[in-house]
């Protein structure tokens, strides 16, 4: 979790596309109005700004057997300022957080 967030940046993250789309609206949150753009696009409702959410897989990444799924995905907010994003980002990033250890 970060401490800022800018009004665009990406991230290289490791899930499966279907992983993805069923974490995302339970990552977004009930206080939220959201809806599907496209087959990889999102965008969401931020105050009177939004949030356009899109990704494309990854080739997967292997390590000796392991094998995991990744997903390239670009956020874009429009009129949302500092404070929003980071309201909005710290429980979506720990929503979509995994475990590790």
């Amino acid at each position: 979790m970060q401490s800022s967030y800018p009004a665009q940046f990406e991230r290289d993250m490791g899930t499966s596309e279907a992983e993805w789309q069923a974490a995302l609206p339970r990552a977004i949150g009930p206080g939220h109005a959201w809806r599907f753009e496209g087959p990889r696009s999102a965008r969401v409702d931020i105050g009177s700004g939004s949030l356009r959410i899109e990704w494309e897989p990854l080739p997967e990444r292997r390590i000796a057997l392991l094998v995991m799924q990744r997903l390239l995905v670009r956020f874009r907010f429009d009129g949302v300022d500092d404070s929003q994003r980071l309201a909005f980002m710290k429980p979506f990033d720990l929503t979509l957080q995994r475990g590790g250890g």
